[in-house]
């Protein structure tokens, strides 16, 4: 499967740092029909007992209406999905050619960013063994 990239929205809310704080917000989604493919709860190490909950996608009317009611809105940041079979190295090669976290400032950053990724995904990657015999080849010489 070659590496897909899609914006997303991400929908994000704070919580409290408590057990069941996730699934009560998660529960509406679920009642909703909701089929995510991101969810990411976090807690903040200060204030104490808070966290965040993020997640997509967040369509149609009754999802939409579903988060909402949980508390939910879109997150400001622009942000991409990249999905495709794993390969080692294939996380250090995406954020390499980036040179930044997959979360971005604006949505025309988060643009520019989908052709550096599929362009770095579909690189061979480097063999990691490549310096290591080049320094073996200096030293002999």
């Amino acid at each position: 499967m070659a590496v897909t990239v899609k914006k997303v929205t991400l929908w994000r809310r704070e919580i409290q740092d408590r057990p069941g704080a996730l699934a009560q917000v998660l529960a509406p989604l679920a009642d909703a029909g909701a089929s995510l493919r991101v969810v990411m709860g976090y807690r903040h190490p200060e204030p104490a007992g808070r966290a965040a909950v993020e997640l997509a996608p967040v369509s149609g009317r009754k999802v939409t209406a579903a988060a909402q009611g949980a508390g939910l809105s879109p997150a400001a940041i622009g942000a991409l999905l990249v999905e495709g079979d794993d390969r080692p190295g294939l996380g250090r090669t995406l954020s390499t050619a980036l040179a930044a976290i997959f979360g971005f400032g604006s949505d025309a950053d988060a643009d520019r960013a989908v052709g550096i990724i599929k362009k770095s995904a579909a690189a061979r990657p480097a063999s990691r063994r490549a310096p290591a015999r080049r320094a073996a080849r200096s030293r002999r010489r």
